[in-house]
């Protein structure tokens, strides 16, 4: 379950689309709906789904995912989130509701508006105080809470030993 997000439009410096289009960063100016994956420093990937329209960059930066009976941290930020999954750039431009090797599915949920924490980016120097990062208020996987909002407590699940 994707539980942390960043969103990003050509609009604001801190866009790869801002300036203009270059041949990295064409599939963010492409058709919505489609993956948007770059390589951040030369270390590792990121994950973005490209949003809005045709010709206008924007798109939403997959910062963290909760993957159940998994270590609560293993795609809490956006290198590991792309190291877990194994995505590179040659996923780059992939439908994201077709099943390719690389997809995302919708999931029925009964979230609210005062489930989420709505805050500004982070890891950016430019246009960060900008408040359109949201993460899952109750996930333990979150990459970094804002100030004073503590990470929820271990839920102990009861284990049952038969004989």
């Amino acid at each position: 379950m994707i539980v942390e997000t960043e969103a990003y439009s050509q609009e604001e410096e801190a866009c790869h689309g801002h300036n203009k289009m270059t041949q990295s960063n064409k599939s963010l100016f492409g058709e919505p709906g489609r993956f948007y994956i770059y390589k951040s420093y030369g270390i590792h990937h990121c994950l973005n789904i490209v949003t809005d329209r045709e010709n206008f960059a924007s798109g939403v930066l997959i910062r963290a995912v909760f993957i159940s009976d998994q270590n609560e941290r293993l795609a809490s930020g956006p290198g590991l989130v792309t190291k877990t999954f194994g995505i590179d750039i040659s996923l780059n431009s992939l439908q994201v509701l077709e099943k390719n090797s690389l997809w995302i599915a919708k999931r029925e949920s009964n979230l609210q508006k005062k489930d989420l924490v709505q805050t500004t980016r982070i890891g950016i120097t430019k246009a960060k105080n900008i408040k359109w990062r949201w993460y899952l208020k109750s996930s333990r996987s979150v990459s970094k809470r804002v100030k004073g909002d503590r990470t929820p407590k271990l839920k102990k699940s009861k284990h049952h030993l038969s004989l």
